[in-house]
């Protein structure tokens, strides 16, 4: 049995898997992580776009496999209603992953409104540190980042490991635009969360999501007034890209 902590694959290997998916569809780079890791890969949506791209698909090639949300009991209503029109439309069941940690209590211990003082550590408190715990024991785990949401996210790889999880991560949708996935939705025909047509390209938590100018960065609206435009859930692995 593999090591948790160390890569199944040579970095070499790896970056050679990504040149050659890059080539094929992102069904096929699933199907392979799930020929590869079983249950042990997991899928990670925040229900924006392209993770309901990766929801269908997962739930063409394994109904029954972990979809999972970081949930900060910070979310929009919205995003609570769509998660459950996709459950009722795709026959798929998402699990909640949470802190231990619930506002009041944080409130306690950090001062209240930690998100409008020292928005990184409300962001390691209520999703960094969920997800850690969460992919404990895992192999794989599925995201939906794409190089054209922002500058940070340039360099995403299709496949890498994830030193800070322990995990080989999978971008099965690193390479495709926007333009892309807002087509794929419109021809399965599949939900989406209404505030995307308000001017929110991008959705997080609600007190630190604002709408954005139309052709500014997807993720510009997060955090604004902040230097801040990631959670740091993705940030080791992207960067190290």
């Amino acid at each position: 049995m593999n090591d948790p902590k160390q890569p199944p694959f040579p970095p070499e290997t790896l970056r050679a898997l990504s040149d050659d998916f890059a080539r094929r569809s992102p069904r096929e780079l699933l199907r392979w992580g799930f020929d590869t890791f079983g249950d042990d890969m997991v899928l990670g949506t925040g229900f924006g776009p392209s993770g309901i791209v990766l929801t269908h698909l997962v739930a063409t090639l394994k109904p029954d496999a972990t979809i999972f949300y970081l949930d900060t009991d910070l979310l929009f209503p919205e995003t609570y209603a769509l998660r459950d029109r996709l459950e009722e439309r795709l026959g798929v069941t998402f699990t909640r992953v949470t802190t231990e940690l619930s506002l009041d209590e944080q409130a306690r211990r950090h001062g209240p409104e930690l998100w409008r003082r020292d928005p990184d550590r409300c962001c390691f408190l209520r999703k960094v540190l969920p997800l850690r715990r969460f992919l404990e024991g895992r192999r794989a785990w599925v995201t939906g980042l794409r190089r054209d949401q922002s500058t940070a996210r340039a360099g995403v790889p299709l496949l890498a490991w994830e030193p800070a999880y322990g995990v080989v991560k999978l971008n099965p949708l690193a390479h495709w635009t926007s333009e892309d996935v807002w087509s794929y939705l419109q021809l399965h025909d599949l939900p989406y969360n209404p505030l995307h047509d308000r001017g929110y390209p991008s959705l997080g938590c609600l007190p630190c999501t604002a709408p954005v100018p139309e052709g500014a960065d997807e993720r510009a609206g997060r955090w604004a007034g902040f230097d801040k435009t990631e959670c740091g859930i993705h940030v080791p692995s992207h960067q190290a890209a």
